[in-house]
């Protein structure tokens, strides 16, 4: 028997194998750092306000920049080729982690921060959507929406995978694995791919880099003006607009300080966190929100992360809203309106949850409820659903193929 989403990978081995080791070497640090940054921080403490603080502060400054630079390496990879743009992106993640292998002091963790903040301006988002582009080069058209959907499975899996490393291996060895994992992802890759933008291309394409960077600024802002009087002459895409920007309001503000609650509440350490965190993406709206800020013991986040599927399906149903009621001349413009608004969203809640969650777990709380910030992040993600509810759809002629780039699924 022959399977086709088989045959459709084949191009895309070379490109997958570094990716699944670049994202799982990434989600393995993930349930130790909150242990690293608060002993650092906070040493004797299980509720640091200065992690919390600085962890909001990161995202703030990470979603700023990267509305700006994510189209900018868009070009670039157009301009110079897949392959070095990737090789930049996966590799800015082993500086900070070897940072963290090598010291996990005060001095070192505060240095940690602002390398990893640049790396994440990098590569959050560009990395997933530079392999898509690649994707597009390699597959055929009739074939792409399996590949699309196969480097999303894989991105999902490879969480998974990190996960269960970090609830195994012990906390002092977890960098020094992730580094090592990183370096690999960048030689196989540098190594084994191969470009798909010929070099006669990229001469005729080459222009000077600063004024590459002036044209994404003016075009930004005019495609901005263009897509904004689109999107408010139709209730569909005003209504969809609204529901991506509350939405992801909550979701946001959840994931930058959930990990920090769990410590400070119920005293959860690297491996509940990898427990955790391997049940979330499985998670539903519900689960993320409400039942995480009115946990009253251990295992409530537990049944809570295991609760569904139903967040996921989120971002893919605003996708197809957005497809179906924006004309094929609109695609590009409107997906990636919604894309900014969502990364609007994203920069605005550390701003609101880092100090609402930083009172609430302190003696100072108004009233005894650790998990407030929570519920009011779940709040944002009802008025999300009650806008969607009342959302009609209307149909126009339009073109998928004409979308852009797909937005890196969010998983914790």
């Amino acid at each position: 028997m022959r399977f086709a989403g088989f045959e459709t990978l084949g191009p895309l081995v070379h490109l997958l194998v570094p990716l699944v080791i670049h994202w799982i070497a990434e989600e393995m640090t993930v349930s130790v750092l909150v242990d690293v940054t608060t002993s650092a921080l906070c040493p004797g403490k299980s509720t640091c306000s200065q992690a919390i603080y600085l962890s909001g502060l990161q995202q703030t400054v990470v979603g700023v920049f990267k509305m700006f630079v994510l189209p900018l390496l868009g070009q670039l990879a157009d301009e110079y080729g897949r392959k070095p743009i990737l090789l930049l992106t996966i590799s800015t993640s082993i500086v900070p982690f070897a940072l963290l292998a090598w010291s996990k002091s005060k001095v070192f963790v505060y240095v940690y921060y602002v390398a990893r903040t640049i790396s994440y301006i990098i590569s959050q988002g560009s990395i997933f959507c530079i392999s898509v582009a690649y994707a597009a080069d390699v597959v055929e058209v009739s074939k792409r929406a399996t590949a699309f959907g196969c480097i999303t499975g894989l991105f999902s899996a490879s969480h998974v995978l990190g996960n269960i490393l970090a609830r195994f291996l012990p906390e002092d060895y977890i960098f020094e694995v992730s580094v090592c994992l990183l370096i690999i992802s960048t030689v196989y890759l540098k190594l084994f791919l191969i470009e798909t933008v010929n070099s006669s291309s990229r001469l005729e394409q080459h222009v000077p880099l600063m004024l590459m960077v002036q044209n994404v600024f003016n075009e930004r802002w005019n495609s901005m003006k263009d897509t904004v009087t689109v999107v408010s002459h139709r209730g569909t895409l005003k209504h969809i607009t609204i529901v991506s920007f509350f939405y992801e309001l909550g979701m946001s503000g959840i994931s930058s300080v959930l990990l920090y609650y769990l410590k400070s509440a119920f005293g959860f350490s690297k491996n509940q966190f990898a427990e955790i965190l391997m049940m979330v993406g499985i998670g539903s709206i519900f689960s993320q929100g409400l039942l995480y800020g009115l946990a009253w013991a251990p295992w409530v986040p537990y049944l809570g992360a295991s609760f569904g599927v139903v967040y996921v399906l989120v971002k893919p149903s605003t996708y197809a809203i957005v497809s179906q009621a924006a004309s094929s001349n609109d695609q590009g413009k409107v997906q990636g309106f919604v894309a900014g608004v969502q990364s609007t969203a994203s920069l605005l809640s550390p701003l609101v949850m880092s100090p609402l969650t930083s009172l609430f777990l302190s003696s100072k709380a108004p009233f005894n409820c650790k998990g407030f910030s929570l519920v009011c992040a779940s709040v944002s993600m009802v008025i999300a659903l009650i806008q969607a509810s009342v959302l009609r759809l209307e149909e126009t002629s339009t073109n998928l193929e004409d979308s852009e780039c797909i937005q890196e699924p969010l998983l914790s």
